[in-house]
């Protein structure tokens, strides 16, 4: 007996529909017993954007709000390291590089068990190479073609 309500096809109308309704509602708010940092809400909603809207359930939500604190975690790490340097003045590790490194796990640890890693959202890295290399053709292609508008930056 199957516990899982049956998904929609992904070719059909009704997905089409479902999709477009997702993407008008915007990220998924967190829950009240999720608490998720101010400065981490740019990092949650990029989280909750990463899957389907509805393949998100409360547990999920939780995790999703751990990790927009580990991004956040490292950020500041980050800042640390840059402002203090990799070395102290004592000659030890900056106890902030053995931090980031946690935090660093943790997020990838998080990230896949949430399955919004880079294996999840765009395949392994040969079939990532194929969609390189033809990226990479086509922009040499262009640069010989004065025909074609393109973005100037």
């Amino acid at each position: 007996m199957k516990l899982t309500p049956k998904r929609t096809k992904s070719d059909s109308t009704k997905a089409a529909v479902k999709a477009v309704q997702a993407a008008t509602a915007g990220p998924i708010k967190p829950p009240a017993f999720v608490d998720v940092k101010k400065r981490d809400v740019s990092r949650w909603n990029a989280i909750v954007l990463a899957r389907p809207r509805d393949t998100w359930n409360d547990a999920d939500l939780i995790l999703a709000a751990h990790l927009a604190r580990a991004y956040g975690d490292m950020a500041e790490l980050e800042k640390v390291i840059e402002q203090r340097g990799m070395i102290t003045p004592e000659g030890e590790i900056n106890p902030a590089c053995n931090m980031l490194d946690k935090a660093t796990r943790r997020a990838l640890a998080l990230a896949r068990q949430l399955k919004i890693d880079a294996i999840s959202t765009v395949g392994k890295s040969r079939d990532i190479r194929k969609g390189s290399e033809l990226e990479s053709n086509a922009r040499n292609s262009l640069e010989d073609d004065d025909l074609i508008p393109r973005a100037h930056h």
